[in-house]
């Protein structure tokens, strides 16, 4: 028997925040390193801390996602700046209670939950044909966005037709 296996990358699109947090923050690094060198060395150890805080805000301003989906399983990592791996959710479709195309009418019932937690691993851009997995993350239902190829959707598919949609 042959094992249902699809992996894909998706690269997050850079938002108008991202950018202001970005360049914001190598900004007032720059600025507080000019300030502590002409006005007051303690402006220096502030400069510092912005240093170390930008080092490690910057990486999560270049996300890509990676699904792998093997036999049921749906494991998502997220890839910071191309350097740094970080396994973000694992998801078993026998557990969830669908996947549907974001527009789906299917999804009805669920989008007028307000309560419910949204995680969004996808590209970020609404055009893009996203689709969203119905799941209990502990007690509370969850909504979480992903954004397959068509190979990566047809698995999902097979490996459960009862919980999948693909219209």
């Amino acid at each position: 028997m042959s094992d249902l296996y699809s992996e894909l990358l998706v690269k997050k699109e850079k938002t108008a925040k991202d950018s202001i947090i970005k360049y914001g923050l190598i900004t007032l690094t720059v600025l507080f390193v000019l300030a502590g060198l002409f006005v007051t060395p303690l402006l220096l150890i502030v400069a510092i801390v912005l240093g170390v805080v930008t080092y490690f805000v910057i990486p999560k301003t270049d996300l890509e996602f990676e699904y792998l989906f093997v036999n049921g399983e749906m494991d998502i990592d997220m890839v910071m700046a191309k350097t740094k791996r970080k396994r973000v959710k694992s998801i078993n479709l026998s557990e969830a209670d669908l996947m549907a195309p974001m527009k789906s009418h299917r999804l009805d019932y669920y989008n007028g939950n307000q309560k419910m937690k949204v995680l969004d691993y996808s590209s970020g851009n609404p055009e893009h044909n996203r689709y969203a997995i119905i799941t209990r993350d502990g007690n509370e239902a969850c909504k979480i966005i992903i954004e397959p190829d068509e190979a990566l959707a047809k698995t999902m598919r097979n490996s459960a037709p009862s919980k999948v949609f693909l219209d």
